[in-house]
């Protein structure tokens, strides 16, 4: 399904095609500081990222592998993007709050558990994965 999006004050607005109906929650410490909170992200392919406006889009590279994408106006976080190359180059997690429908999208996965503050939890049956075995998905293959 596509759906829509902007930042706060909508100078950055975008159409993301093929949104699957399901997002993931990342409880790590970059996308806790990114978001505020835990950081809740619906997860596309570069190719199907369109902006119809971004001139106050902009990128920090918050890591060797990532970038993460906010607007310079309002200060809204957008999106991370993967910039390493590999299986994952160019995809692009957006950040569920800000699309303008989130109609059929349920949460179904965390990342980073064992990084989750105690403060909350979420209900339902989710796929966990800790910080090693998500690091383990990115490193480079043994020679």
């Amino acid at each position: 399904m596509d759906k829509t999006g902007s930042c706060l004050c909508g100078a950055v607005r975008f159409t993301l095609g093929d949104v699957p109906g399901q997002t993931g929650a990342c409880h790590c410490g970059m996308c806790r500081k990114f978001s505020g909170g835990v950081y809740l992200g619906v997860q596309v392919p570069g190719g199907k990222v369109t902006f119809q406006s971004d001139d106050t889009l902009a990128r920090y590279a918050s890591s060797a592998w990532a970038e993460r994408g906010f607007c310079a106006r309002c200060g809204s976080s957008l999106f991370y993007r993967v910039t390493a190359p590999g299986p994952h180059h160019d995809q692009h997690h957006f950040g569920l709050g800000s699309l303008d429908d989130t109609t059929g999208i349920t949460l179904t996965e965390e990342i980073f558990i064992d990084r989750k503050p105690e403060g909350y939890a979420f209900a339902g049956d989710t796929h966990k994965m800790t910080e090693a075995e998500m690091m383990a998905l990115f490193a480079p293959p043994e020679s």
